[in-house]
């Protein structure tokens, strides 16, 4: 038997599951039920029927109770159990869970927290972005990565002044299909369900976005026919905008000539990143798993700017600064005795193989010991949030000239207090960065 909750969902002929934590209380209540009716068709969503509207022939609720009996009943107690533990160790506050069975697609939102976005006179209180993750992935895994993210999402929203909870979807499915709007209804029901303006993420065409705005709902951005265009761009310039302030404590100046840089990751932020430092007269060394990117990068360069190592040789390169700009969970206690950087500070989510604040601490703190100035990345990768606020509040009027300036300068500005902050506290930048916010996202 799958170890899934949406197992427990097809079982049962439910379809909505919700797993709510008050970590003050340190409480849990479980909720589920049936909802709609097998042959609804999400195509309409919006159209013969809204949030308020669709109801099932025959509905179903499960109180907390109930719905814990239903996970002992199909076995999968500890599988709850492990869900819980992960939810109390970085204090996220609820899983909703949504399930289609005859489209195969299980649909959560792993929120975080909501203190920014309650009462912000929107119809969201949260934005995170939606990542699609393969339908045989291990259920654990898929929620670890979306719960980190949501919870890094809580502290972006915060480094970008947004007044949003954070949270991340995750899917797991099929690609999706966007002449299907069957598909592309029920994802935009299911987000609207959660209060989440989105935006799509790995293994998410950017073109959802224009087809779920055309057709269902405005709780998305960063389509290519939107008024921004792509954000890797605008993300690229923050974390280029912070390096240099990196380097300004490191070594007085704002300057990367002559200074060897390793990017990981030429995608659709990591090419621009990339291309900015060469800009700068940085010497680079780089890898992706695509080499038509690293093709397209090499040939657009001067002549010995640019050196190719293989992905897997990435993190043993000795250099002056580290930009991971691809995958997250890529540093930990076996791999940080081993690096050779004087910096690490890109745009990827997550670097640190961490799934609570605590963690995160102890593997800054080791990055520290190595004397590497490193920075989370939640403080200056915050052009993608800042962004679709931009477009969910502008709509067609959203600037990207106003969006590019205002990168730059939270960069800028937030980089150099927080590292300068850090050093008059005598703490790694990533326990001050995240000191210096608790109270907006905790109350404490």
């Amino acid at each position: 038997m799958r170890k899934s909750v949406f197992e427990v969902l097809r079982r049962e002929g439910l379809t909505h599951l919700k797993i709510a934590y008050d970590w003050r209380k340190d409480h849990f209540s479980l909720f589920s039920a049936r909802e709609w009716d097998r042959d609804t068709p999400f195509r309409e969503y919006n159209r013969s029927f809204t949030l308020f509207t669709l109801c099932p022939t025959e509905g179903v609720y499960r109180n907390s109770g109930e719905t814990r009996a239903l996970f002992a009943k199909h076995g999968l107690e500890e599988h709850l159990r492990q869900i819980m533990e992960l939810m109390r160790k970085g204090r996220h506050i609820l899983l909703d869970c949504y399930y289609h069975e005859e489209m195969d697609i299980r649909f959560v939102n792993h929120i975080h927290s909501d203190k920014r976005g309650v009462n912000n006179l929107h119809s969201s209180l949260f934005m995170g972005g939606i990542r699609r993750h393969e339908p045989g992935e291990d259920e654990i895994d898929v929620f670890v990565d979306g719960m980190n993210l949501g919870r890094g999402m809580t502290f972006k929203n915060v480094a970008a002044s947004l007044p949003m909870g954070g949270c991340k979807v995750t899917v797991q499915m099929e690609p999706v299909d966007l002449e299907n709007l069957d598909q592309v209804g029920f994802l935009a029901y299911a987000n609207d369900r959660t209060r989440n303006t989105t935006g799509p993420d790995m293994r998410f065409p950017p073109e959802l976005a224009d087809v779920m705005k055309a057709h269902f709902s405005f709780h998305i951005t960063g389509g290519p026919k939107g008024p921004l265009g792509p954000t890797g761009t605008p993300t690229a310039h923050g974390a280029h905008m912070a390096v240099k302030q990196g380097a300004r404590f490191l070594w007085g100046s704002e300057s990367l000539k002559e200074k060897t840089v390793v990017v990981q990751g030429l995608g659709a932020v990591g090419f621009p990143l990339a291309e900015d430092f060469l800009a700068d007269g940085a010497r680079l060394v780089v890898c992706d798993r695509d080499p038509e990117a690293v093709r397209k990068l090499v040939a657009a360069s001067p002549e010995g700017a640019v050196r190719v190592v293989e992905p897997e040789a990435i993190l043993g390169v000795e250099a002056d600064i580290f930009a991971p700009a691809a995958v997250g969970g890529i540093l930990d206690a076996h791999n940080i005795p081993e690096l050779k950087f004087r910096m690490i500070m890109g745009p990827a989510n997550n670097v640190l193989k961490a799934s609570s604040q605590e963690e995160e601490y102890a593997l800054a703190a080791r990055i520290a010991e190595r004397g590497i100035l490193y920075q989370v990345e939640w403080v200056h990768n915050i052009a993608g949030v800042m962004a679709g606020y931009e477009e969910y509040v502008h709509q067609e009027r959203a600037s990207r000239e106003r969006l590019m300036e205002n990168v730059g300068k939270l960069c800028t500005e937030q980089t150099w207090e927080n590292l300068n902050g850090a050093r008059r506290e005598g703490v790694t930048p990533t326990e001050h960065a995240y000191r210096s916010v608790e109270r907006d996202v905790y109350g404490e």
